[in-house]
C-alpha cells in the first residue's frame, strides 16, 4: 500500500536561485510549488472520503538548485530503439541549451556502457547543428546497448566529465540502473541529478499511463495488420498471422487490434491460451468467413514452448518464437484435418519500433523531456518523469522498478479487443 512518504521526492538540497525563465517570455510566468499534487485515485463514489495520496507535479520551479550557467549534462539512451528517442534528445537539448543556458550538454554513446570508459566510446559534444532535425529520423543519433554496468565506475566518469545533470531515456531496466546511479551520487554526497525520461513501446512502465513511442509503434502495427487482412483474404483459407512485440504485457497487440478491427484472434502474455481452445475456433471461423487474422505478442503462450531458459542482457527472461510456433502448429493442424491452410506470418517487430515518432509521441517527448529539466535544474533527483491522469508528475524510482505494469483482463480495454475481434473467452 502506497503512502505519500513513499512518493516523496528526493533532493540534493535547498534552492536558493532564481529561475531564469522569469524572464524568458513576455508577462508573468506560472511556476509549480512543490507541494502541488495530482491525486493518485481521480475517481471517488458520493459521499466517500477522499484519499489525499498524490504525485508531485512535474513542471518548472522557481527556484532553482543549480546556476545553469555552471552546469554540464549528459543524456544517455539505452535498451531497444523506440520511436521519439531523437524527439527527446533535441528538446531536452533545447530546454537545457536556449531556455535555462546551460553551456555544455554531452550525449553519452551506446547506453550505458557509454559510461565505462574502458568499454565504451568517448562522449560527444551536442550542439545546435547537430540536434536540429534528428526528430525526423528514427533510432537514436547516440547509439544503444543492453544490460548494465557498475554504478560506482559510472559515476566515477559522470564526475570526472563534470556532469550535474544526468538524463537516463529507456525502460525498467534503464530506470534501475538510473536508481543504482543516484543511490551511489547519495552514498557520495556527490551533486548529481538523476531524472530518468520512460521509454518503452510496450508501455509497460509502472506509474506511466503512456510512454513515448507507443501510439506510433501501435499505429505502425494496424498498418501490417492492416496488410495481413490483405494477404489473408486473398487466398482460399488464408491465415494472416502477425507477432507484435510485448513481452510481458499486451498493449500493443490490443491497441492495433482495436485501431485496425480486422482482428480475428488477439492473443496477449495476460491472458493464457491453449491449441485445445484456439485451433477449434479457427476452424470454425475459416469455415464461416474463409480467412482469419490473429495478433499475437511476442510474450503470449510461452508455456506452450520449449525454448532455452534464463536472462538476456537486459534481465529479461528469454523468450521462445510463438509466432513460428503458431504458424507450424496451424500449418500442420489443418493438413492433418485434410483442409490446408494458407498461413502469411508477419513479424514487424523491429520495423514498428525504429520509425519515426507521430504527432501525438512528438508531443508526449517534449513534455518528458521539458519537465525532466525543470526538475533536474530544481536538485530533483533519483526519479523519472510520469504521466498520470493526464499530467505529468515526478514518481520516485524506487517505488516503479521492477513493478511492470501489466493489461488487467478484466478492465475495459481487453473487453473492447474481445469485442472487436469477436472471440470468445479461453
Amino acid at each position: 500500500m502506497l503512502t505519500q512518504e513513499d512518493l516523496r521526492i528526493s533532493t540534493l538540497g535547498p534552492r536558493r536561485r532564481l529561475s531564469p525563465l522569469r524572464h524568458l517570455h513576455e508577462g508573468p510566468r506560472s511556476f509549480v510549488p512543490d507541494d502541488r499534487r495530482v491525486m493518485y485515485h481521480i475517481e471517488y463514489c458520493h459521499d466517500e472520503v477522499i484519499n489525499p495520496l498524490g504525485f508531485e507535479k512535474a513542471g518548472p520551479r522557481e527556484q532553482l538548485y543549480f546556476d545553469p550557467a555552471e552546469c554540464r549534462a549528459a543524456i544517455v539512451t539505452c535498451g531497444g530503439l523506440c520511436p521519439g528517442l531523437n524527439n527527446v534528445i533535441r528538446n531536452l537539448y533545447y530546454k537545457l541549451h536556449s531556455d535555462y543556458g546551460v553551456p555544455s550538454i554531452l550525449g553519452i554513446r551506446d547506453g550505458y556502457l557509454g559510461l565505462n570508459p574502458e568499454l565504451g566510446e568517448p562522449p560527444i559534444e551536442l550542439t545546435d547543428q547537430m540536434v536540429t532535425q534528428i526528430h525526423h529520423q528514427g533510432g537514436t543519433i547516440l547509439g544503444t546497448s543492453r544490460g548494465p554496468q557498475d554504478p560506482a565506475v559510472m559515476v566515477d566518469y559522470l564526475q570526472e566529465l563534470g556532469v550535474n545533470l544526468f538524463f537516463p531515456i529507456g525502460g525498467d531496466g534503464t530506470q534501475k540502473g538510473a536508481h543504482l546511479i543516484a543511490q551511489e551520487v547519495e552514498r557520495r554526497g556527490a551533486k548529481i541529478a538523476v531524472v530518468g525520461v520512460p521509454k518503452t513501446i510496450d508501455n509497460d512502465i509502472k506509474f506511466c499511463y503512456r510512454s513515448f513511442g507507443f501510439v506510433s509503434a501501435a499505429s505502425e502495427a494496424e498498418v501490417v495488420i492492416d496488410r495481413a487482412h490483405v494477404e489473408a483474404k486473398s487466398t482460399p483459407r488464408g491465415v494472416g498471422l502477425v507477432k507484435l512485440m510485448g513481452r510481458e504485457a499486451g498493449f500493443i497487440a490490443a491497441a492495433a487490434t482495436i485501431a485496425s478491427g480486422e482482428v480475428n484472434f488477439a492473443l496477449i502474455p495476460e491472458v493464457p491460451f491453449t491449441l485445445e481452445e484456439l485451433l477449434p475456433k479457427l476452424e470454425r471461423r475459416l469455415e464461416a468467413r474463409g480467412h482469419a487474422v490473429i495478433v499475437v505478442a511476442e510474450g503470449a503462450g510461452q508455456d506452450l514452448l520449449e525454448h532455452e531458459q534464463g536472462l538476456d542482457k537486459s534481465g529479461n527472461r528469454r523468450l521462445g518464437d510463438i509466432g513460428h510456433f503458431l504458424k507450424h502448429a496451424i500449418t500442420d493442424h489443418f493438413k492433418e484435418l485434410g483442409k490446408p491452410a494458407s498461413v502469411k506470418y508477419l513479424d514487424p517487430s523491429y520495423h514498428i519500433r525504429s520509425v519515426t515518432a507521430n504527432a501525438a509521441d512528438s508531443l508526449l517527448c517534449e513534455m518528458f523531456a521539458r519537465c525532466a529539466v525543470h526538475a533536474a535544474m530544481a536538485g530533483k533527483t533519483d526519479l523519472f518523469i510520469g504521466l498520470w491522469n493526464n499530467r505529468p508528475v515526478h514518481v520516485p524510482l524506487k517505488v516503479s522498478v521492477g513493478q511492470v505494469k501489466r493489461m488487467e483482463p478484466q478492465r475495459d480495454l481487453w473487453s473492447a479487443v474481445l469485442a472487436t475481434t469477436g472471440q470468445e473467452k479461453w
